[in-house]
């Protein structure tokens, strides 16, 4: 019987992309690195747990299911995050950013300074420029009033993202047009916390450690595992959570990697994918079905 492996999502770190495996194993990612592997036959997907502690029940969770968690667990998970604004203590300092992910999608956000850029490239956002830095109650507050007097949202779907990554403007002062005009409304606005120290204009390109220069179109997205499926193809670029695979019949999918978890996968040869795809232009024709 193959060894079966239990993967904890993608993580950017210096080198790259990354998956990690339970047990600490990582798996560098880069350009042109064949992705192969199958869900095991006979099991299902099981909740990952909070905070580093397993689901006492290992409850079932749907496939479709981004977060991989039930119920409980992700109630759990919630009550101590940052971004469900539950938590107004952290003494750390934050950082207010403008991201930005193609023609018309800007978002306005907050990460703990400590992490550098690590948010943005988890959120898959193209080009960035802090706004500011303070305790976390004035970068909240800072958020706030730019979603209301400027009216940028705080989240982007990521199937609006991945909609427009192979028709971005080539040039980066093109992409940095919307956040770079943002930036300057923002540091106009009165009602700024004096707790928060604002931050020049200078945006962040992301589309060279993307790989999405010239990146093909995709047909497709991977909807959901299945047991006994598979998934295949070579690496083409990476943004956020999402894999962009070109399969041997030569189409390009999207594997968001938060569908992985939860589920014990094994390795598999070849590039054809064999679990749901829903398509993002009418089908041609082609299949669609570790390393």
């Amino acid at each position: 019987m193959a060894q079966a492996w239990k993967c904890s999502g993608l993580r950017w770190v210096a080198g790259g992309p990354v998956l990690v495996w339970d047990g600490g194993r990582r798996t560098a990612l880069t350009w042109g690195k064949r992705v192969a592997f199958g869900v095991a036959e006979g099991g299902g997907r099981t909740c990952v747990g909070a905070r580093g502690h397993a689901c006492p029940v290992r409850a079932a969770v749907p496939g479709r299911s981004t977060g991989a968690r039930c119920e409980e667990c992700a109630r759990l998970d919630r009550a101590h995050s940052v971004a469900a604004d539950t938590i107004a203590d952290d003494p750390r300092p934050y950082r207010v950013y403008l991201a930005w992910f193609g023609p018309g999608m800007v978002k306005v956000g907050i990460t703990a300074e400590e992490r550098g850029s690590a948010r943005l490239l988890e959120q898959g956002a193209v080009c960035f420029s802090w706004l500011g830095t303070g305790p976390l109650m004035a970068a909240r507050r800072t958020e706030e009033l730019l979603r209301a007097a400027l009216g940028v949202p705080d989240r982007i779907p990521y199937v609006e993202k991945r909609a427009v990554r192979a028709r971005l403007p080539g040039a980066a002062g093109e992409r940095a047009a919307e956040i770079t005009e943002l930036h300057g409304r923002a540091v106009a606005l009165g009602g700024w916390p004096e707790s928060l120290t604002p931050a020049p204009c200078r945006p962040v390109d992301h589309v060279d450690a993307f790989g999405l220069e010239g990146l093909p179109a995709a047909v497709g997205a991977v909807s959901e595992l299945v047991a006994g499926g598979a998934v295949g193809g070579r690496l083409v670029a990476a943004a956020g959570p999402d894999l962009h695979l070109e399969t041997g019949a030569g189409s390009v999918l999207v594997l968001d990697t938060r569908l992985m978890t939860g589920w014990e996968l094994v390795a598999a040869r070849g590039e054809e994918v064999t679990v749901p795809v829903r398509q993002f232009r009418a089908p041609s024709g082609v299949q669609f079905g570790l390393f």
